[in-house]
């Protein structure tokens, strides 16, 4: 069973974390995959692949407090990470909690 719900907003776990997303040029590789990630969650918040729960770095669950990860590929061998929450069963939100390429992803997990 696939799920499909747009998520209502995309956010940065971190401000430093869109800090770099914002500094980087208009038009590079990495801008430009992450803009279509963001617009790729805003139609279909399960668009990555989820990771299993007891893969979740214990760093993002004791910092975030998040109980569901999810990875989606950017070119070049990177990816992007993110959590679904639903604050106050309210709304869907996709949090991007980090990005990186695939020799660090590999370490993480």
């Amino acid at each position: 069973m696939v799920f499909s719900k747009p998520a209502d907003s995309v956010a940065f776990a971190k401000e430093s974390l869109e800090e770099s997303y914002l500094n980087l040029e208009e038009g590079n590789w990495l801008k430009v995959a992450i803009n279509k990630s963001i617009i790729d969650m805003k139609e279909n918040a399960f668009c990555g692949e989820p990771i299993r729960k007891n893969l979740i770095p214990k760093e993002y669950i004791k910092l975030y407090k998040i109980n569901n990860l999810w990875w989606y590929p950017l070119p070049n061998a990177w990816r992007l990470l993110y959590s679904l929450v639903t604050p106050e069963n309210k709304e869907l939100l996709a949090i991007i909690i980090e990005f990186m390429n695939h020799k660090d992803y590999e370490r993480r997990f």
